[in-house]
């Protein structure tokens, strides 16, 4: 029984890239999961990806590029000030620059740096490095 799908998603990532797959298949599928992997595509985390629609809840198919070091849920999701990222990037990664984090906002699911320009605010989602 799935209890959180972008943690089980996100964890299945992180551990097919840490022992050298090529591919990941990502199951259920789901808005969110998909949203998330777009962010993780456009910073170059992942390279691409494909919805397989089997049934009812369909999977992804993820192409895996060696680039993901860590990567998680974050939990509770914590609301998030347009001027507040900076105090989630040093607590949830590990260098200034580096690595990112995936942030909802009401303009939609896009990286910490995106939304800082677009000076938005919203809840955090995830971290890749």
């Amino acid at each position: 029984m799935l209890m959180d799908p972008l943690g089980d998603a996100l964890s299945n990532l992180k551990n097919n890239e840490s022992i050298g797959n090529p591919r990941a298949v990502i199951k259920p599928a789901s808005k969110l999961i998909g949203k998330v992997l777009k962010v993780m595509q456009d910073q170059g985390y992942i390279g691409e990806y494909q919805l397989i629609e089997d049934g009812r809840a369909g999977k992804f198919d993820v192409k895996l590029i060696g680039k993901i070091n860590k990567c998680g849920v974050i939990r509770p999701r914590f609301p998030v000030g347009k001027t507040d990222y900076e105090d989630y990037e040093r607590r949830y990664l590990p260098a200034r620059g580096f690595g990112v984090l995936v942030v909802t906002t009401p303009m939609g699911v896009m990286s910490h740096a995106e939304a800082k320009g677009k000076g938005v605010g919203g809840r955090l989602l995830a971290y890749v490095y």
